[in-house]
């Protein structure tokens, strides 16, 4: 944060409810612990009153797909101009351990003792679907790889979203161990870069393809090279669908920027609005007091 040169005071972090969004309490900004999954709301109102700030919406795969799952998809189809950054360890851990809207199936839990029957959300899935104009991925332990990816995330203009792959060591541990293992970690991870082919594997000896619309792993060998593998473009809503839908075991995980795209944003459509209306109109308070539409209590 202090690279992106915004004082701090001029940054808001927004949370709703869980384990990720205590948040707030670690920045040394201003920010709200607000209502289960209503924080993509209250930072509407925030971003639409303040439109000078830097807002940030932090939030957990409960908090956020659950509960709060109306909130966080018209906030990303209005594309307000703040940062979602969702913490996904696939489980309720502040609740001491429940399967979540991300838990896999079969996950047996404290509330599915014989297995979860749920399928589950995709989080990036959903916020394409969703209309969001900038969606990313990445892990918390990949330092590196994270903070450029919130770097991106905040230099767009509109609601961008990141998922961030995040392990609770209580209740849901090892859940992103094959990304985070060093010694399996490459051969389960595409990292994506704009304009570069999608290679991956320890020794970068594999690749994806596609075959029609369908995306495929293949081995680079037997005459297939680099050149021969889809070149990423995060311009593009249909790759990134596909990459949103590659899972393991059968795909490698897709990390970083899938999609960015430039649309309006909400909050400067609604200044737009009052000022064009106080331009036709100008308000006046006394006139309005003195108006009809008034009525006397008695």
């Amino acid at each position: 944060m202090p690279e992106l040169g915004i004082p701090r005071e001029n940054h808001v972090f927004v949370s709703g409810i869980g384990c990720s969004s205590r948040f707030p309490y670690y920045m040394n900004t201003y920010g709200m612990h607000t209502i289960h999954g209503r924080a993509p709301a209250i930072a509407t109102g925030l971003k639409v009153a303040r439109p000078d700030l830097t807002v940030w919406v932090v939030t957990g795969d409960g908090d956020a797909l659950s509960i709060g799952g109306n909130h966080l998809i018209h906030a990303l189809r209005r594309n307000v101009d703040f940062s979602i950054l969702l913490f996904n360890n696939r489980i309720y851990g502040l609740t001491k351990g429940q399967y979540s809207p991300t838990s896999e199936v079969g996950k047996q839990t404290k509330s599915t003792p014989l297995g979860s029957i749920d399928h589950p959300f995709d989080p990036l899935a959903l916020a394409l679907g969703a209309g969001a104009s900038f969606v990313a991925r990445s892990v918390d332990v990949e330092a590196k790889h994270l903070q450029e990816t919130i770097r991106r995330a905040h230099g767009h203009r509109g609601a961008s979203f990141v998922e961030i792959l995040q392990n609770c060591n209580v209740f849901n541990d090892g859940a992103f161990e094959h990304l985070t293992d060093k010694t399996r970690k490459a051969d389960h991870t595409l990292v994506l870069e704009h304009g570069k082919p999608m290679v991956f594997g320890k020794n970068r000896d594999k690749g994806i393809v596609l075959r029609g619309f369908a995306p495929e792993v293949v081995a680079l060998e037997h005459g297939l090279t680099e050149a021969d593998c889809v070149v990423h473009d995060e311009r593009n809503p249909v790759l990134a669908a596909l990459l949103a839908r590659m899972q393991a075991p059968d795909f490698p995980t897709p990390v970083g920027v899938l999609y960015a795209a430039t649309r309006r944003c909400y909050d400067a459509a609604v200044n737009d609005q009052i000022m064009a209306a106080k331009a036709k109109t100008p308000p006046d308070l006394g006139k309005l007091l003195r108006g009809n539409e008034t009525w006397t209590v008695g």
